[in-house]
């Protein structure tokens, strides 16, 4: 299906799947005299919860992002995200705000599988794209978002790119649902970058912990305070680090798990995520988990990986079937770590 926000009439448009009509559903409430729209958080820090945000909030996010791209009326978009959550919501309200034209495609792990034109916008998770490299070329500007993207993506997507010959932006983007999706990018192609750059009107600080405190009044009037660790560069820009609620305390040494995985990630393909498990004499044992089937040669592999610290190595290898996730996808460490802690 396609929508041409330059020339919108609902009532012409075909819906079909039920993803057509969740649509329908969302621009019926952004048309309404409603102020507010509901949004669902994704629950890969606790429990999902439902809250209201208003409508003139969102549109000051999607002008944010468009600017920062460049994008202009007439543009296509992909939607490929659910519209439950929002950053499939924000992708309609930036096309409807710029007047986009937006191709809309049931979400799936190949969201491009039958995609075959050029589009200058669109928005995937990190499976998605690890997914979809052999058709990335068709994206003049591709944000990548909902869990961090891994070296091992980072590689496949430089790799890829630097093969087509193309000059396309693709970008890892930072932001929570109270952030009204993302607040800032990272490149990562065509100049890959190390630091997140906040948007314009948005600053950001830490607290006496080290985690991220952000000021984005367009989006939200009060100071946002995160769990997340971060390197501050300048009031603009910063490198996470990890989550604090996610710190691995080991014979009282603190371990960042997503650096760890990081590393891991550039050794093997396979989901990696560190958990640490009650031990009497450590505190916390630092576990290893793998997505797929036992394999000695990516034990092996991660076992000569130079960590910084000799406290850095697993203590143990597990291999699992499936990773818990979220219904958008991200890992979900708090069953994953009841899945290992229950045997």
């Amino acid at each position: 299906m396609l929508i041409d926000f330059n020339n919108l009439n609902i009532n012409n448009l075909s819906f079909q799947t039920d993803f057509d009509y969740k649509i329908r559903n969302f621009l019926d409430e952004w048309f309404s005299d409603e102020n507010v729209v509901k949004v669902q958080t994704s629950g890969s820090t606790g429990v999902p919860k439902i809250f209201e945000i208003e409508k003139n909030k969102m549109v000051n996010s999607a002008v944010m992002t468009c600017n920062f791209l460049g994008l202009k009326e007439g543009n296509k978009a992909l939607l490929c995200l659910p519209v439950d959550y929002i950053s499939g919501k924000m992708m309609v309200v930036r096309s409807i705000e710029r007047k986009l034209k937006l191709i809309v495609t049931e979400p799936s792990l190949k969201p491009l599988e039958y995609v075959s034109e050029e589009v200058d916008f669109c928005a995937m998770t990190p499976l998605q794209v690890g997914n979809s490299l052999d058709k990335l070329h068709l994206i003049k500007n591709l944000i990548i978002g909902g869990a961090t993207v891994s070296e091992n993506l980072k590689d496949k997507i430089f790799h890829t790119e630097m093969l087509s010959h193309t000059s396309n932006h693709i970008f890892e983007t930072y932001g929570m649902s109270e952030t009204l999706s993302h607040i800032a990018l990272k490149q990562l192609m065509p100049q890959p970058e190390d630091y997140f750059t906040a948007f314009e009107n948005v600053s950001v600080t830490t607290d006496e912990r080290g985690c991220l405190k952000i000021f984005a009044p367009n989006v939200n009037a009060e100071v946002l305070q995160t769990n997340d660790l971060v390197e501050i560069k300048n009031e603009k820009q910063f490198k996470f680090l990890g989550r604090i609620d996610n710190v691995i305390n080991s014979g009282g040494a603190k371990i960042f798990p997503e650096i760890l995985e990081a590393l891991v990630k550039k050794e093997i393909p396979n989901e990696a995520v560190f958990v640490g498990i009650e031990d009497e004499s450590l505190g916390q044992k630092l576990i290893l988990i793998i997505e797929g089937e036992a394999s000695a040669d990516f034990t092996e592999r991660i076992l000569k990986i130079p960590f910084e610290k000799n406290f850095h190595k697993p203590k143990e290898i597990i291999f699992i079937g499936k990773i818990p996730r979220t219904p958008n996808g991200k890992v979900n460490r708090i069953e994953l770590h009841k899945i290992i802690a229950e045997g």
